[in-house]
């Protein structure tokens, strides 16, 4: 499933506009197996409101498809930076998708305080066989429970956006919605706040940015290591 957003551009946001030369775009990846779930309305809350800034949107379901995880064969790095070996489930899509992204969002359930697998699984590959994709682009993460659990499934997620120096985008509170049936999360209006928040901060830093014209920061010739056990 994919609903693109069509913009309403604010005057600041058709300056920016001009300036990149293109319209600035986030990808918002609905990690539930749910379609039309709470995690989904998070999302579609984030969408409206980047909206009324000018950026545009698509939401992108990963579905109920088995997701693979990494096998740490390191086939991408074998075959010529072409990619995961393995292009048959939602990777694919996601990985084509965020070549023309300027940001990224992911949305994700809590399953026993952690990130639904199969997202878990597909960023997983995403950042370690197409790196290059996501480097340098504004992320956040949004978790949507029951009563716990969203905390340390947030921080999961934030732990793979700084490694690959994405600015993690904040919020007013940490990016939770709370609903266990259908829709229920529309009732949590602090948690529908945080994310139309989320947005007009996300939508700010994409402005900040392309509207600037300003390079990512020049980083080190060569990527240090060091193991504790030696």
């Amino acid at each position: 499933m994919a609903a693109a957003g069509a913009a309403v551009v604010s005057p600041v946001s058709a300056m920016l506009n001009a300036i990149a030369g293109k319209q600035c775009k986030v990808l918002l990846v609905n990690g539930s197996p749910r379609a039309d779930g709470n995690t989904f309305y998070c999302l579609k809350e984030i969408e409206t409101q980047l909206q009324k800034h000018g950026v545009a949107s698509e939401i992108i379901q990963i579905g109920r498809t088995p997701v693979r995880m990494c096998i740490n064969c390191d086939g991408c790095r074998q075959n010529g930076g072409a990619g995961c070996v393995f292009d048959d489930d939602a990777f694919a899509v996601i990985a084509q998708k965020m070549k023309d992204a300027d940001a990224l969002v992911v949305g994700t359930p809590v399953y026993y305080g952690q990130p639904n697998g199969g997202i878990l699984s597909l960023m997983q590959r995403l950042f370690y066989s197409a790196g290059h994709l996501v480097q340098d682009k504004p992320a956040a993460a949004l978790a949507v429970c029951r009563r716990g659990g969203a905390t340390a499934t947030l921080q999961t997620m934030n732990m793979m956006f700084e490694m690959m120096n994405m600015p993690v985008v904040t919020s007013q509170y940490w990016n939770i919605a709370y609903g266990a049936g259908k829709g229920e999360v529309k009732l949590d209006t602090e948690g529908m706040q945080t994310m139309r928040t989320l947005a007009d901060n996300m939508a700010f830093l994409l402005e900040k940015i392309h509207g600037s014209g300003s390079p990512a920061p020049k980083r080190e010739e060569r990527r240090l290591f060091m193991n504790f056990v030696r």
